[in-house]
């Protein structure tokens, strides 16, 4: 790959380049279309970890993305100057680099459902259930995938490229390096023989195959490219964030402790060497300033590594040989140990704890009730044709959708993902306050 076309400042859906304006770069525009996006402000009600917390210093979707975007900004500048003479001949300056990995990684979560990860294994598990599968026997065995295998990541893309602001022509029309270097898996469902996840749905593949052929990225596959190198740094970013910060959440939920949490980020700083803090910082507040202190620090370092990694590894990347599962696991040492202890700490101490789980059969029930309806009245609109045939339940239901309800010409594979559309960019308050709306529906 070369660095020429992943730069791209083309935008998708914009059939000439358009002009830069004075004081604004093309990336700075594609940070403020994603900030001003509707979709970008509902992630301040997403399930970032804990779903619906009662303690509002816990992190949602917003916060992190912003504190994501942050790191990746920090991230893709330090690359840029590090390769400024790799890339003077192609006028892109670090501030640029890291402005094209701050967009991405502020739109790295915006295809997430309600609940988070939670949301999406519910979703998954809803279309596989046996009682379930008369929906879907119409569909082709890739168009099932997008449902029984649903992805946030692969959401995000038709989130950005088809659905906010010019709908179905370009969406946001950010350029084409952001939304490459957005794409942490660059193909359809087709490969999850041999991937975990996908980054594209059936209905995205021209937009996928477009972005591919402006960037130059290389085929692996049919529908699959490697990524764009700047890709592993939003992954980085994303996984800094998550390790450390979770500590920082799991002290305030009480999940972990306050020496556990030290423990980890003394692995790659020594927190002995923060100074005191003025005598008024007492419990909590204490507890709080000097883990945020040391968080900071650790964070730094974690930086400076991952550049490091990327740095030695560009030709690697830039030819899709990079045989590391990420920055950090190519960074070795302390960095990979914090952050896998911090991992595990955060799957083991946080994610386990039975409080949380029991939230999240809450919300696996409320995405349960939100599909027993909305797929089923889509389903009946489309294999009855007629609106008349439908009951007055079923319309009613369509109603809640808004702009997002389905046509009765359409395919199921269609109007399904537009089920998906609005439940996905809906928040948790409102899943729940829809399924009571439902629920009160049945009973009358």
């Amino acid at each position: 790959m070369q660095w020429v076309k992943l730069f791209s400042r083309k935008r998708y859906g914009v059939a000439q380049l358009e002009h830069k304006e004075a004081g604004r770069t093309h990336f700075h525009k594609d940070i403020d279309r994603i900030i001003f996006s509707s979709a970008f402000r509902r992630l301040n009600h997403k399930t970032q970890v804990h779903p619906l917390p009662e303690n509002d210093n816990i992190r949602t979707r917003l916060p992190h993305s912003l504190e994501v975007s942050s790191v990746g900004r920090s991230l893709g500048t330090k690359v840029g100057e590090r390769l400024a003479n790799e890339l003077a001949g192609i006028d892109i300056a670090p501030s640029d680099v890291g402005d094209i990995v701050q967009a991405a990684c502020l739109a790295h979560d915006i295809g997430n459902p309600p609940f988070g990860h939670s949301g999406e294994e519910a979703i998954r598990h809803w279309f596989r259930k046996h009682s379930n599968l008369k929906f879907v026997t119409k569909l082709s065995h890739a168009e099932l995938n997008d449902f029984q295998n649903f992805e946030g990541n692969a959401q995000g893309l038709r989130v950005i490229a088809k659905l906010e602001y010019y709908l179905f022509e370009g969406g946001m029309r950010l350029t084409y390096a952001t939304l490459g270097t957005f794409l942490k898996y660059p193909w359809t469902s087709e490969l999850l023989s041999i991937e975990k996840k996908y980054g594209c749905n059936q209905t995205e593949r021209d937009i996928l195959s477009d972005i591919a052929t402006e960037l130059g990225l290389l085929e692996r596959a049919p529908m699959a490219w490697s990524r764009h190198p700047l890709a592993y740094l939003m992954e980085a970013a994303d996984d800094i964030c998550y390790a450390l910060i979770d500590l920082e959440d799991g002290i305030e939920m009480g999940f972990i402790t306050y020496d556990e949490a030290i423990d980890i980020l003394k692995i790659v700083y020594n927190f002995d060497e923060i100074p005191p803090l003025h005598s008024s910082c007492v419990g909590t507040d204490l507890i709080g300033r000097k883990i945020a202190i040391a968080r900071g620090k650790a964070m730094n370092i974690l930086i400076e590594g991952v550049v490091d990694a990327f740095v030695k590894q560009k030709d690697n990347l830039l030819q899709g040989h990079f045989m590391y599962d990420d920055l950090i696991d190519a960074c070795g040492g302390r960095i990979k140990e914090c952050v896998t202890i911090a991992k595990n700490t955060a799957k083991n101490k946080i994610f386990n704890d039975p409080r949380k789980i029991q939230i999240e059969v809450g919300s696996h029930a409320t995405i349960d009730v939100l599909l027993d309806a909305f797929i089923a009245a889509a389903y009946n609109l489309i294999i009855h044709k007629d609106r008349e045939e439908l009951t007055e339940r079923h319309i009613k239901i369509l109603a809640m959708m808004g702009g997002h309800q389905p046509q009765s010409d359409w395919s199921l594979h269609h109007a399904y993902m537009h089920v998906l559309d609005f439940i996905s960019g809906i928040t948790d308050r409102q899943a729940v306050n829809i399924t009571k709306q439902i629920d009160a529906m049945n009973y009358r």
